[in-house]
This record gives structure tokens, sequence and C-alpha cells, in this order.
């Protein structure tokens, strides 16, 4: 038996960053060749970037991409490409994937089904294509087919869909009467929590489905800034994996193989008018199958692992793409700040696993004079966490920050900021005619502490060239317990995608056990035994969860009404019938303050600065939870709610 060795390439692109692109997509055209594959396949839209978004409506976008093309054909001799790029046909602009053989291009194939939910936005900068539509398309001084194709070399047909082609019910799998020997899907799929088995069960199900075999590759790495990728590279053959590669890796390009069976086939669409079959003169590489290539497959990861390797890559990203110097976190000895703390601490470690400490050392610090001599001392360099003590902090946290930051090999400093707080305080007093008390202005003097620790920290921030994160957590976005410019400060926030709940148990985790391939962090034990706190209120009595509620009450109802889109009458049957065990009446007044909560506060969420995409609960009014800022504030479902507490 003679299989077909096909090069499936995960790839570390930016948008509009033309060089680099080009020069990692030929890389990735370089290492198959090394492989000896026959087909090199790489992500949608991996010539321009996906995340270009309104810079899609330029045509020179368009016009830049097809000049790379054109200069990618002659990197692409006696093999085959796969590249996606936008295309623009008659007015309109198509998402394409570019089939290239032996030096030419022979054909664009366009995506029928544009994704537009949650982060995605495609219909707002492309055409989708009809199933059957079909064109030619002048392309340097040729007329090249475009549309509903596919193609045939010497009896092998290869044929496409583009990411979200495979999800729908309508797909172009189905338009053909045998499917083609081998369905090759560019995508970009961003990560979310346990999407990676679904997106595995696809491409199986496809290729058992439509007896093919069936190959799926995606991007890699934090792109444009919000959305993570987790470079899945899959390849199904009759509904079993022959190969996948590997998740969260810190390369640029990243290969993986898969030696396939891709036996003759006679391709039949089902309307052979409306679908073209380009003809590639040629024969695929042959490889003998007592050489095929065994891939190691890639093991579940939960959801610890998960969280901790895709935030970690987003942040590696992040640092190395914005070009800055380090990153700075105002270290309140709480959950949120070491939890930062932390992930900055394992992004680094995880990129020295994977390059090594003087590749590392070079990418991040360039300025250095020599490469840093120990990981400690790197960490030191791109990691600040500072202190800010006012008269409200006791020794419990600020113990706790200085252990952390110990441990996680940060530069660690202490600010006392309490006669910056009396100052603030001073000029409220001859603004009033009469002194603060917190009988009278609990609120005001409890954030003007917070908010104080702002400038402290950006000065640090800009001190180093750094970036200063911002450390509030999702739940805390939900219902705005949070202060505008004191924890809302900087210009990331790594947590905001991740609820407080989550956040607590994963705190526990990396404490006793931590990520596969890295140590723990010992020290977390300072934080986990505390109660989250804001300590701004003097006593050292002020607990989070008496403010607000359990954070595992708000995560639920945040879930309801959020995510299930439920109203708050909704919200508190769901809660009832899935027989949590609460009390009737704090539901009530859960929901109740929940709902009051997030109407009043939809202003901060837009507001804060970028955080990673999770999940589908994600409250980005960016990218995924539109809402108003201004609005009824559900008046009337409360009410209901109301009365069916009395």
């Amino acid at each position: 038996m003679s299989l077909t060795r096909v090069a499936i390439v995960s790839l570390n692109q930016t948008p509009m960053d033309w060089p680099g692109n080009m020069a990692r997509i030929k890389e990735g055209i370089e290492k198959g060749r090394e492989e000896k594959a026959s087909l090199v396949c790489f992500p949608e839209l991996s010539l321009s970037g996906y995340g270009v978004e309104d810079a899609f409506f330029f045509p020179g976008i368009e016009a830049r991409a097809r000049k790379e093309l054109s200069a990618l054909k002659a990197f692409t001799k006696d093999l085959g490409v796969v590249v996606g790029l936008p295309l623009s046909i008659e007015g309109k602009l198509f998402n394409a994937a570019a089939f290239l053989w032996d030096g030419e291009i022979k054909g664009f194939f366009l995506k029928q089904n544009l994704a537009n939910y949650g982060l995605h936005y495609e219909t707002r900068w492309f055409s989708a294509a009809k199933p059957g539509f079909r064109t030619l398309i002048d392309f340097e001084d040729k007329k090249i087919p475009a549309g509903d194709i596919s193609f045939d070399i010497e009896g092998v047909s290869i044929g496409f869909e583009i990411c979200h082609d495979a999800w729908v019910e309508n797909r172009p799998l189905n338009s053909f009467s045998d499917a083609p020997s081998l369905v090759i899907n560019p995508s970009a799929s961003h990560f979310a929590f346990a999407k990676y088995e679904f997106v595995k069960d696809l491409v199986e199900k496809s290729s058992k489905d439509y007896g093919c075999s069936y190959v799926y590759s995606n991007l890699v790495g934090n792109e444009a800034g919000r959305v993570i990728y987790d470079g899945a590279s899959i390849a199904a053959s009759q509904g079993e994996t022959v190969s996948e590669g590997k998740r969260f890796s810190f390369a640029e390009v990243n290969l993986t193989v898969a030696d396939l069976d891709l036996k003759e086939r006679e391709l039949k669409a089902k309307n052979s008018k409306d679908h073209a079959v380009i003809s590639c003169a040629g024969k695929l590489l042959a490889i003998d199958s007592r050489k095929k290539t065994v891939s190691k497959k890639q093991s579940t990861l939960t959801k610890h692992e998960e969280f901790t390797r895709a935030v970690s890559l987003g942040l590696f990203d992040y640092l190395r793409k914005s070009r800055a110097a380090g990153y700075v976190v105002s270290i309140s000895g709480g959950a949120d700040s070491c939890a930062s703390t932390v992930l900055v601490h394992y992004a680094i470690q995880l990129a020295v696993k994977e390059f090594g400490l003087a590749e590392v050392s070079s990418m991040l610090c360039p300025n250095r004079e020599s490469p840093a001599s120990d990981i400690k001392s790197l960490i030191g360099d791109l990691l600040a966490c500072v202190y800010q003590a006012t008269s409200s902090s006791g020794e419990v946290t600020r113990n706790a920050a200085r252990e952390v930051a110990s441990e996680a090999g940060a530069s660690y400093f202490e600010f006392e900021i309490d006669s910056i707080v009396e100052s603030y305080k001073e000029l409220g007093k001859q603004a009033l005619g009469r002194e603060l008390s917190w009988d009278s202005d609990d609120l005001a003097l409890q954030n003007i502490q917070a908010r104080t620790r702002g400038p402290s920290a950006w000065l640090l921030a800009n001190l180093r060239n750094s970036i200063l994160l911002a450390t509030s957590n999702r739940s805390e976005a939900a219902v705005g317990y949070t202060t505008m410019d004191g924890d809302t400060c900087g210009g990331l926030s790594p947590i905001g995608g991740i609820d407080k709940a989550f956040l607590r148990e994963w705190l526990r985790w990396v404490e006793k056990e931590g990520p596969a391939d890295l140590e723990p962090v010992k020290a977390l034990s300072f934080v986990n035994s505390q109660e989250p706190t804001a300590e701004l209120r003097p006593g050292g009595s002020q607990l989070d969860e008496s403010d607000l509620m359990p954070y595992e009450v708000l995560d639920v109802i945040e879930r309801f009404a959020i995510r299930d889109r439920q109203t708050p009458l909704e919200v508190y049957q769901s809660i009832i019938e899935s027989d949590y065990g609460w009390d009737k009446n704090k539901v009530c007044a859960w929901v109740d303050k929940f709902f009051v909560l997030w109407c009043r506060n939809q202003w901060k969420r837009e507001r804060y600065a970028p955080s990673f995409h999770l999940d589908d609960e994600n409250l980005d009014p960016r990218t995924w939870c539109r809402f108003p800022i201004l609005s009824g504030g559900f008046k009337s479902e409360l009410e209901e709610l109301r009365t069916l507490a009395k």
C-alpha cells in the first residue's frame, strides 16, 4: 500500500505583518518539503492574518495579499500548497483558500458559510459564496477558476471546506454524490475550554460519514490581541484520527505530518454543471507504508491545564508582539493579582522550556548586553510586582504579596501610599467644607485608596517600558465590584475572561499540584488561606462575599443570566429547579442584586482593558456580550421577582 504524506502547519501569524507572515509560510513549506510531503496545508487567511477586522475594507489589503500569493508561487515547485487570503471578485470580498500546485495557482475555493456570532463578524467584511457558484478571475495574466471547485491530481480528488463550512448542516461536502479522496479545512477557530474534543470529533466524524481523509489546520497563539488559538492540527481517515499536532505551542511554525491512503476516486458532484473539477498535471509523491510516520497522539487536558497554557501563551505573544519590555502587576496579596503574577511566571517558564533560556532572553530582552544567566533572573527582568499599602492594609496580604512575588521570580517593590490618600481626603474636605467619614463617605473612601494605587503602578510600568496588567476578574466585571482607574488600571486584563470561583479553585490546584512539567507555587498557600477581600475598609473585616454574595452563587446566576439569556424570574426558577440547596429567599435577593448591579455597571465593562476569550461566558462588549449602557434595567422583570419573594 502506498500513502500520501500531507503536512499540516499551524502558524502564529499577525494581521498585516506581510514580511513575517510570508516568512513563516515559507518556513512551513520548507519543513514540509524536508518531510517529503506532497501537500502543505496552512490555516485560514494565513497570508493576511485572520484578525484584520475593518482593515479588510482597505482595498490595499486585498491587493497586497494577491501580491504575496504571486511571490509564493516560486516556493511551491513539485508540491501542493493551500494558503488562505482575502479575494475580491466583482466588487465583493471573499474568504478564499488558494490551491497552488507545482509553482502555479490552480484555483480558489471560496468560503460558503461565514461565522457571524460571538467573536466572529465575518459577514461584516466578506460575502458568502453560494453553493455551486464558480467564475474565472483575472490574476496576473491568467484566468483562474474560483468558487465551488475541487481539484484532481491523477485520479486523487481534493476538496475544501473552510472552518465554519464544516460546522453547518448545509456544508460544501453535501454537494457531492461521492466525496473527494481528501478534504482540506483551513481554519481560524478560537480557543475555548473543552472545544478541542468537539473539533476532533467533528474531523473524525466527517472522515467517516463522507468516506474520505479529512485534514484540519488551525492558527496558534495570540494573533491579534484578544483571541487565542490552540494550533490544533488533525488528520483523520475513515473515522479514525491518523495524526494530531501539539497544542499551545509557543513556536511560530508547527508542522504535523499525516500519511494518508488517498485512493483514486472519480469525483461526482450532485449537480456537475455547478461544480468545476480542476485537473492538475503530475502525481502525488508516494510514501512506502513501511516507512509511515507515526505521530504522537495528544492527551486530553483538564480545564486547569487549558487555562494555564492558553493564558500563558496569550501573555507571551502579547509581550512579544507589542515589543514591551515586560509586565507590571499591582499585587495586593489577594487571589486576582497573585493569579496574574503566577500566569506571567508560567508564560516565561513555558517559553524557556520550548525555546531555551538564551533564545527567550534574546527574544524578549533584546537590549540586554548578554542573555540572562538563569530563568529567575529573566523573570525578574520581565515581571515587576508592587505592593501599595494604606492604613487599611494588613500584614497578611503584605506577606502573601511578598512571598508569591518572590517564588514567582518577580522584582518586588513596596510603596507606602497612605500620605497620598490623606492628601486626596484633604482635597475632599476642602471641597465639601467638612471632614470625610466612613459613616457618610464609605464608597468614596474605599475607591480613593484603590484609585491612588493606579498612578504609582503606571509610573513603574512606564519606567520599565512595561505593560501594566489589570487584575479584575469576570465575576467582578459582571457586578461592577471594582474601582475604575484602580484595579481596572492596565493595558491588558489576563483574568478578565474567567470567573472568581474557578480562579480560586485554580489557585489551590497550582499550590498543590500545578501544570504538567512545571513546579507548583507553594507560596499561594498564603493567598488560599484568606477569604477574598478588597481590604479598603479599616478594621480588617471587609469580605467580598459579604458585600456581594458567595462567588459560587454569583457564577451560577451569571451563567443563567448572560450565557443562557434568561430574565430574572427565569434565573430564579432555573436555580430552584437545579436544586442547589440554597434558601429560596436568599436566591431571590441574590438574583435581584445581580441584575441591578449588572445593568448599572455596563459603562465599566465598556472601559475594561482587553482580555482573553476563554469560553462562551465572556462579558467583553467588544467581542462577545453587547449590552446597552443605559437601559430600563429589567425594572418590570425584577418587580415580578420581588412579588414572588414576598
